[in-house]
């Protein structure tokens, strides 16, 4: 949930800043400024904790490590892609299926314990999941359809 600090902060900020700047709040701005830090942060930790985010990738799947690595770059791409008039549409459609194939990704995580930080099966759980997990896909699902497609 600390990431969901980070948009719902970067939202605010963005919010005070563009109606200080610009003599009114900017929500279009704003939303997508919360949702691109929001997915660099993740994309980010990609490089962080590779090897835990590999321990999520079902076992048939090869090359675990590119596809860790790939989906990082991807959304870093996804963050930069909000920010930018001309294909904020087609990058929030992007990133809504990038969250729904993610979830499957997490459910397993949660099935099989994996602590993502550390590397090992010492993680929460599917009290995870349902407490924290199903909440924030349908938050970041929601958020990237309002501000990337509605708003747009």
């Amino acid at each position: 949930m600390k990431l969901l600090t980070i948009l719902f902060v970067t939202f605010a900020l963005a919010l005070l800043g563009t109606w200080i700047f610009q003599g009114k709040p900017d929500f279009l701005f704003s939303g997508n400024l919360g949702m691109g830090v929001f997915i660099l942060f993740t994309g980010l930790s990609h490089f962080k904790f590779q090897k835990g985010m590999a321990m999520m990738i079902p076992d048939f799947i090869p090359a675990k490590m590119f596809w860790v690595y790939f989906t990082g770059i991807l959304e870093i791409a996804a963050g930069i892609g909000l920010m930018i008039p001309s294909i904020r549409e087609v990058t929030a459609v992007l990133l809504i299926v990038f969250y729904v194939l993610v979830f499957v990704a997490n459910i397993r995580s949660s099935q099989r314990n994996i602590n993502i930080f550390k590397a090992d099966y010492t993680g929460p759980g599917m009290r995870y999941l349902y407490i924290q997990r199903i909440p924030m896909q349908i938050i970041l699902i929601l958020w990237t359809w309002y501000f990337g497609i509605y708003l747009h």
